[in-house]
């Protein structure tokens, strides 16, 4: 190649194209991560995947047994081994917020030394062709006895229009300059704190975190709650222990129709009475469908219920098996027992909503209240023991054992309330969350400061036009609300000329 001919390459290529060239490839890539448009784009796909963990359901959702069973297989293959069933657990989930906490690290280094000029190098002076070519621009003409006790007033108008004035002289002339709101200059860095403090939470829930399923039976007690995680492209249900142990001491369902089925669309609320064992100390509590229960850490929701039909308590018509023996009322609640005037003790062990004898085995043909029975153990004050059920009186035909005398009393179940066979609550523990929060506070916080208030700054000169008369060059700007700025501007005019 001539001298000629490599000269025009250079020529065209510019200079800005040999810089790039001679980059090495850790400084391309330092200067991507620390580029906005960069962090951006990393912002949108962000919001991109959420989007996606909201369109489709994610495994720790209820529910996603139903949504994974109605999906085709070739979804399944798909969204399980992309991990889109929990995609806030994913490995490029994480690994895109740690690269735009990267990001948002290395662009506040890289603009913070500009940012910080606005205070350790303010620009007190300006020239008059800078000041008339400003958005907001003016000029006056003052009578007064010197150019300082001019500035001195056009400061006195800045002060009264909250700018805070510096009066400065420089080469023979005096300068005012004013400002207000300098701090918003660093709202885009508290911005980037709130971000980094959002992350921050979102990885300790993610990484730290549990979020489970457990099933509670009156008088059970568990220390373990069970998560749903994926193996390649197919759920996999894991546990998780507790530290400390739950026992469940009872189980409520409001019905709106005390008739009707228990359904979710015939309850008003869930209760769980739980008692947590941690150690020597326990704790009772109650968690309800809006009111859920923190405990350590962890928080204790209602989930679900198992639909088979019970009974929270039976209310039982005891009448002796003897001419004219007065009938004798009681209410026993589940697992629990009762006494009758003779001494007679009849325990609540079961409730069959459906009863059926399978052989000589009680249970029952489907969940719901067909043929309701209550199983009673009864105890006579000689020790004789018996096995009864008590069916209410609309089954009085239904068959051998209804209206039958055991032990020498007839038991007509009279009324029961109806409650699910046990309640499902779902456990998180979410160490993140008041993280989260304080970020999102702060998020909102400093977005209103950002965007609600400015950083706005005024010039003015003062120079003497003979005869005791000063002439003011007055400009300033704003960084944004620029019409705020503007009526601003307008009034410290006017105030300028008034004081004259």
């Amino acid at each position: 190649m001539s001298a000629v001919s490599e000269t025009q390459t250079k020529f065209l290529r510019g200079p800005k194209a040999e810089a790039r060239a001679s980059e090495s490839l850790l400084t391309r890539l330092m200067t991507l991560l620390s580029s906005v448009r960069f962090g951006v784009v990393l912002l949108c796909v962000l919001a991109a995947a959420c989007v996606v963990g909201m369109l489709i359901m994610q495994v720790n959702v209820e529910g996603f047994d139903k949504y994974y069973a109605a999906l085709t297989p070739s979804q399944r293959l798909l969204y399980g081994g992309l991990g889109l069933f929990d995609i806030y657990h994913a490995w490029y989930f994480n690994a895109i917020i740690l690269v735009l906490s990267l990001n948002i690290v290395l662009s506040s280094i890289d603009h913070f030394p500009k940012t910080w000029t606005f205070f350790s190098r303010r620009k007190l002076d300006a020239s008059e062709k800078w000041l008339r070519g400003q958005e907001c621009h003016n000029a006056l003409t003052l009578a007064g006895d010197d150019a300082r006790s001019i500035a001195l007033r056009v400061a006195a108008a800045c002060h009264s229009a909250k700018l805070k004035p510096r009066v400065t002289e420089k080469n023979g002339k005096t300068f005012v300059f004013a400002e207000r709101g300098a701090w918003n200059r660093l709202g885009a860095y508290a911005v980037h704190v709130a971000l980094l403090t959002i992350f921050t939470g979102g990885f300790l829930t993610a990484q730290f975190g549990h979020t489970g399923q457990m099933l509670l039976t009156p008088g059970a007690t568990s220390s373990e709650l069970t998560e749903t995680s994926f193996k390649l492209d197919q759920p996999v249900q894991t546990s998780v222990t507790l530290p400390f142990k739950v026992e469940c001491t009872d189980i409520q369902q409001k019905l709106l129709d005390k008739g009707g089925a228990v359904s979710p669309m015939n309850t008003l609320d869930w209760l769980t009475r739980i008692r947590i064992k941690d150690g020597a100390r326990e704790t009772e509590a109650l968690v309800q469908l809006n009111k859920p229960f923190d405990y350590r850490g962890y928080r204790f929701f209602q989930a679900s219920f198992v639909p088979e039909g019970k009974a929270r308590s039976v209310t039982l018509s005891v009448t002796p098996d003897a001419a004219g023996a007065p009938a004798e009322e009681v209410t026993i609640k589940r697992d629990g027992a009762a006494t009758l005037r003779d001494g007679t003790r009849i325990d609540f062990t079961d409730f069959y909503p459906d009863f059926v004898l399978s052989g000589a085995r009680a249970d029952t043909q489907s969940p719901d209240y067909n043929n309701p029975a209550a199983a009673l153990n009864i105890t006579k004050p000689s020790g004789e023991t018996a096995r009864a059920y008590a069916f209410p009186a609309s089954a009085a035909q239904a068959g051998p054992m209804v209206g039958r005398a055991v032990a020498g009393y007839k038991i007509r179940l009279a009324d029961f309330e109806k409650v699910g066979a046990a309640h499902i609550l779902s456990v998180q523990k979410d160490p993140g969350a008041s993280v989260v929060y304080l970020g999102f506070v702060m998020l909102s916080l400093t977005l209103v400061g950002v965007f609600l208030f400015a950083h706005q700054r005024v010039w003015a000169i003062v120079e003497p036009r003979g005869a005791g008369q000063f002439e003011i060059v007055l400009g300033g700007n704003a960084n944004r609300n620029r019409v705020a700025f503007e009526d601003r501007f307008k009034k410290l005019v006017k105030t300028i000329e008034a004081g004259s």
